[in-house]
């Protein structure tokens, strides 16, 4: 039996991340799937993309953290929800910020320090980082990773690829959604 300093986990976010790798079970195997699948996964990002973008504004709950303007963006906002569009300039900017979050998923995934872009990617939804009127609730952040889950599995089982190239790739990538989601939830 592995003892873990549960009072580290809270601390150290490397020692968290390397805890949570080995309890679930991501590995080096785990990479190589995501390696292996990312050539043709990586064409399909732009449509996983605009499917989560249309779910995110087809709910007030969730389209309403969108209209506080994203640090960086310096673009014309929506005047309102009702306004809001996928051609929005503002939406089109953080379409590309998930563009960019899932592209680092597939070339980033053995990355020593991916730890610290998890931690990164769970502040900027809070008031801890980036925008203070930024503040999306927990149960919006889980909604939206049980969706990206659901849309990465889809699309790699439409894949061309072998049934256990598939299967180990649809694994390797809930290992690594779950450990993100816990870096997500750990910022509340």
């Amino acid at each position: 039996m592995e003892t873990i300093d549960e009072t580290r986990l809270e601390s150290d976010l490397e020692y968290r991340y390397q805890y949570l790798c080995r309890f679930v079970g991501f590995g080096p195997d785990d990479i190589v799937a995501i390696q292996e699948i990312a050539p043709h996964l990586g064409p399909s990002i732009p449509a996983l993309v605009e499917q989560t973008y249309t779910r995110l504004l087809a709910f007030d709950a969730t389209a309403r953290h969108f209209l506080p303007r994203p640090s960086g963006f310096t673009g014309t906002a929506a005047a309102s929800l009702s306004a809001m569009s996928l051609a929005d300039p503002q939406i089109q900017f953080r379409r590309e910020h998930l563009m960019r979050y899932l592209m680092h998923l597939l070339g980033h995934a053995s990355d020593a320090k991916l730890f610290q872009y998890f931690d990164m990617v769970g502040k900027i939804h809070t008031p801890a980082a980036g925008n203070r009127e930024v503040s999306v609730p927990l149960v919006q952040m889980n909604a939206l990773m049980g969706l990206l889950s659901d849309l990465l599995l889809g699309a790699i089982a439409d894949l061309p690829l072998e049934p256990g190239d598939r299967l180990r790739a649809s694994r390797a990538f809930l290992k690594l959604l779950w450990i993100q989601n816990d870096f997500v939830m750990r910022q509340y």
